[in-house]
Formats: C-alpha cells, sequence, structure tokens
C-alpha cells in the first residue's frame, strides 16, 4: 500500500507569500534555494494574500455554483504538503518553509521536556492552562518570517486574522513581523484587506468560518455551502496522527497499527516517513524530535480518534489532515486589478 509520493517541485503553499513579495520587488524573498514555481506579473504596488481555511480544491470544483467568483479565479493547484492540518498550513504561509524546516508538524505533536502540545491553542494536549510563558512560541518557531522579511525591506506589512488569535501563541510563533490587525466579521476582515491594498502595502487575510463549519457539519452541508457563498462574495487532526511510543518499540508498534488498519491508513515509522519526504526534503533536529515514532495517515473516510482523551475533536463530523488530494489540493485564485 504505497502513500503518494510528495514532488518536491510541485508548486506548494509554503511558495505562495514568496512569489508575491518577489514580485513586488522584495529581493531575496525565495530562501534557502526554495524554488519558484508560481510565476506572477511584476510590479505589483500592493497585494494580499488571502487565505480561506477549509476551502480544497475539490470542493471549489463540485461547488462552483455556489462561488463563481472564486470558480472564475481558478489557477492551478497547490499541495498544502503533509500534515494537512491548519496549523501546519498556517505555518507554511508564514515561513516559506515546508513542516519539516518550520517544526509544526502538526495540530499537536510532542515537544521534548513538554509533552504533548496542542499548536492551535498553545496549551498541553488535550487541555490544560496556557504554555506562552513556559514554551516560548519564537522559540518553538525560531525561523524568520515571510512577514518579518517583508517589514524589513521597507513593505507596510498587515496580518488580518480573527481579534482572538492576537498575540496567540500560534500568531506569535509563524505570524510574526507584521503590524496584527484583529478582526471579527466577514465585513471588517473586507475591508481591512481593500484598506491594506489601497495602501500599497501587503497583507495576509485569514477566514476561519468555512473550516469550522466543516468541521461542525460536514464539508459541502447546508451551513458550509452558506457560508461559502458569504465568502464569494469576499473577492484535523483524527486523519494525522503523531504515535509517541518506548524506546525501541517503534518497528513493532508500526506493524501493529499496520495489521489492525490494513487499508485504511499508511502507518510509516518516523525515519520511513522522513525519508519517503513526507514533511519535506529537509527536516531540522527540531521538526525531527516533534514527529511521532510512528506517524499514521488515514486513507479514504477513515478516522482515528481517540473519543475519551479527545471528545471534542472526536465529535467533529469534518475531519482533515491526510494525503488524499481532497486534502491536499487547494485553489491557487489570482486576482488583479
Amino acid at each position: 500500500m504505497d502513500v503518494p509520493s510528495p514532488r518536491p517541485d510541485a508548486p506548494h503553499l509554503a511558495d505562495v507569500v514568496p512569489a508575491v513579495l518577489a514580485a513586488m520587488g522584495v529581493t531575496g524573498a525565495q530562501r534557502d534555494g526554495v524554488h519558484r514555481p508560481i510565476d506572477l506579473p511584476g510590479d505589483v504596488r500592493g497585494a494580499c494574500v488571502l487565505l480561506i481555511d477549509g476551502l480544497g480544491a475539490q470542493l471549489l470544483d463540485t461547488y462552483a455554483d455556489d462561488a463563481p467568483v472564486l470558480a472564475g479565479l481558478r489557477n492551478r493547484n497547490l499541495r498544502v504538503g503533509y500534515p494537512a492540518t491548519t496549523a501546519a498550513g498556517l505555518a507554511a504561509v508564514g515561513t516559506g518553509r515546508r513542516s519539516g524546516e518550520h517544526g509544526m508538524v502538526g495540530y499537536s505533536f510532542r515537544i521534548p521536556d513538554h509533552g504533548v502540545v496542542n499548536a492551535l491553542r498553545w496549551t498541553p494536549h488535550p487541555f490544560g492552562a496556557d504554555l506562552r510563558d513556559a514554551l516560548v512560541p519564537e522559540e518553538v518557531q525560531p525561523l524568520p518570517t515571510t512577514f518579518g522579511q517583508a517589514t524589513a525591506a521597507g513593505v507596510a506589512v498587515s496580518i488580518i486574522s480573527g481579534a482572538e488569535f492576537t498575540n496567540s501563541g500560534l500568531t506569535r510563533a509563524v505570524l510574526r513581523g507584521g503590524r496584527y490587525v484583529g478582526v471579527h466579521r466577514l465585513g471588517d476582515l473586507a475591508a481591512r484587506v481593500q484598506q491594506a491594498i489601497a495602501g500599497r502595502g501587503f497583507c495576509y487575510g485569514y477566514h476561519a468560518d468555512l473550516d469550522m463549519l466543516g468541521h461542525l457539519y460536514g464539508a459541502g452541508s447546508t451551513a458550509w455551502r452558506m457560508q461559502l457563498r458569504q465568502v464569494d462574495r469576499l473577492a484535523g487532526e483524527a486523519r494525522a496522527r503523531h504515535v509517541y511510543v518506548s524506546d525501541g518499540a517503534a518497528d513493532a508498534v508500526a506493524g501493529g497499527w499496520r495489521e489492525t488498519l490494513g487499508a485504511r491508513a499508511w502507518v510509516r515509522t518516523r525515519e520511513q516517513a522522513i525519508e519517503e519526504g513526507w514533511f519535506g526534503a529537509r527536516v531540522s533536529d527540531a521538526a525531527r524530535s516533534r514527529i511521532g515514532d510512528v506517524v499514521a495517515a488515514a486513507r479514504d473516510n477513515a478516522g482515528l480518534v481517540r473519543r475519551t482523551v479527545e471528545p471534542l475533536e472526536s465529535a467533529l463530523i469534518g475531519q482533515h489532515g491526510s494525503w488524499t488530494d481532497a486534502e491536499q489540493l487547494v485553489p491557487l485564485l489570482i486576482a488583479s486589478g
């Protein structure tokens, strides 16, 4: 049962912001030999990268009638990399790197001396007190951000996202470097984006509600489609498991999981997953220490839940994180004027 082979030269979510900054004339926007497979017209005066969490390429194609504007902007597909989870995706946007480099290898993962951490809440997983003092976000993810690079080059950079995420652990870890603008609803998100572009600056905008409704009611549900229609007017961890085991037990545990799950999941040891490029071509020592001794990626419609320990996550109808095209491919939509 072969896992889909990640192509290191495929257009990736991590390439978007560097490509836009390059089009704005920010020198050195592509760092450390990262390729630039996204070609954009040059001499861009103001720009925004707007991330609609939960809008996969297949979903946009299926529900194009609900989002004719977005469907009309359809360009190529981008891969989000492994795992296909929000924390890793935001880190890819913010750093311009794959998960093996930025180290945000999932919704939850183990950090030596701190245990398993919930990256979205910045608390112990599955619950606990805020860890920002004990686990400094800038140290957990020390790479410079694309936003900081643009700010250093003299570009006015705005990070436009939910007001509730202001100064959160994840925001500090992967979205630092620009002016954070907290918004409350779709309307003020759109207004702030327009303001940033009109001022010839660069902004990153994030809309979370489509993803949230997909988790609660399922992608394609009536509630999800109604939200998609609103987004169109603007312009899971159960699928990817890290398993930590006792020293020397990885092969045996991986074998047990393979035997039990069969065709319902791809199961690899840490070293196998790294060798096969699951986390990108380069994996830092810090990222390696966070990846599970055994990694399991669900196939088809399967999910790997712990109902007693993770009751909230287990109750979600919609999940994402694995290797299927529905989770991996996101549409690149380009509008200019």
